[in-house]
């Protein structure tokens, strides 16, 4: 069988534990047997970034730049007990933090819909994308311990020499504290890309912060917020029926379990952090069942798997035992980066055949009923079979190859 061409590579970002296996099984069952794959490949596994100072991590980015499409697997953000884990040299700073500022980019976290799956929340009929801004807040923030009691103020210099002093709260013990930034810039574009998403598919869009209380930081993203949406998008939004709603962040939570979805939740780096693992959770129950794709205002993109390196599975399959670990989100990060691909060099047969991933996968639990143990505990019955990750995966290559048959994608 003729494998799918492609013109320009990809560029794949390998990661950690549970989630780096899962990698190459998709990679060598699903995508190297159809695709003539090609891709300028970078290891961040978390001892490959301690050898190189985290360098790796910043030239992956710089790659995508190059290429403009990018695939992630999960990789660790080391804290002490896994620095001393892998006798790391310190606890590197989140890989997807240094990645996402790079490309300024805006990540969109969506729900994987599955009709045998029913979402926790009972009004959730139509999908909540949770759009993340990928830049600032506590991701490349400062913090400081001090152990009596004392003064403290934030400084700010400007390159024209002017200076300004926010003095802190009088320190009366012991404590922390902790400093981060944004930029106008990155709001502004973060706004565009969130509206834009919207638009594309015809989706409201909500922006939640806490202006209230955050009377400059918060205060400043709903500024902005809005003035983009006057100046760019209002009138195409009246003229779709779409709505641009702000609320504060915690009437936007009760808002959203009443709701029936079908919205963009523009979130703040962090809020986006918390909120699309509960959306995940509370539409499948896993958060493997969540797609992740950045884009960024200079037409960067990257496809990542949205869950975590699954520590726990990984020791299990060290010591020789079966798992049966999630591999969707990891299938969907390949398929939404060769679609991707596709799309850009025009090659419709690379695109069909991740779509038809795509198909295979919702086959296969839908249809099949065959599924692993975190999607079989929310699926409706009756279950046909709870399988290990690596037998899923061949049900998925089943599927995959009567569905390029049928349509005739390969020759």
């Amino acid at each position: 069988m003729r494998k799918i061409p492609m013109d320009k590579p990809i560029i794949e970002i390998d990661g950690d534990e549970m989630a780096r296996v899962m990698w190459g099984w998709v990679k060598e069952k699903l995508i190297l047997p159809y695709v003539d794959l090609k891709v300028e490949y970078y290891d961040l596994h978390v001892k490959v970034r301690d050898e190189t100072n985290d360098n790796i991590t910043i030239s992956s980015a710089e790659a995508i730049k190059r290429w403009g499409v990018g695939v992630k697997c999960a990789t660790i953000t080391p804290d002490a007990e896994r620095v001393k884990e892998y006798n790391l040299k310190k606890a590197w700073r989140s890989p997807n933090a240094t990645i996402r500022e790079i490309l300024d980019g805006t990540l969109f976290r969506a729900p994987i819909i599955l009709k045998n799956i029913i979402p926790a929340v009972r009004f959730w009929r139509k999908p909540i994308v949770v759009a993340r801004h990928a830049y600032g807040d506590i991701y490349s923030g400062v913090g400081l311990k001090f152990d009596e009691p004392g003064e403290a103020e934030l400084v700010y210099r400007s390159v024209s020499g002017r200076e300004v002093r926010i003095k802190l709260p009088k320190l009366e013990s012991s404590g922390i504290l902790q400093a981060y930034h944004n930029l106008d810039s990155s709001i502004r574009s973060f706004a565009r890309a969130s509206f834009s998403y919207a638009l594309n598919n015809n989706l409201d869009v909500w922006f939640a912060a806490k202006d209230t209380i955050s009377k400059v930081y918060d205060a400043r993203f709903k500024e902005i917020f809005q003035e983009v949406y006057e100046s760019e998008f209002r009138e195409e939004f009246e003229k779709r029926g779409l709505k641009y709603e702000y609320y504060l962040i915690d009437d936007a939570y009760a808002r959203a379990v009443r709701s029936d979805g079908g919205f963009v939740w523009a979130t703040k780096n962090f809020d986006g952090d918390v909120i699309s693992d509960l959306v995940a959770s509370a539409f499948s129950g896993s958060i493997a069942l969540m797609t992740s794709e950045l884009y960024s205002p200079q037409g960067y993109y990257l496809a990542e798997a949205a869950h975590g390196t699954v520590r726990r599975h990984y020791y299990r399959w060290l010591k020789g035992e079966k798992t049966s670990t999630n591999p969707t989100g990891v299938i969907f990060a390949w398929s939404r980066g060769l679609r991707e691909r596709g799309r850009r060099d025009g090659n419709m047969q690379l695109v069909s055949y991740a779509e038809a991933l795509e198909e295979a996968v919702k086959h296969t639990i839908e249809e099949d009923r065959i599924m692993t143990q975190d999607i079989a505990r929310v699926a409706e019955p009756p279950v046909n079979a709870i399988v290990t990750t690596e037998e899923f995966i061949e049900s998925v290559k089943r599927n995959l190859e009567k569905i390029i048959e049928k349509k005739r994608l390969i020759s």
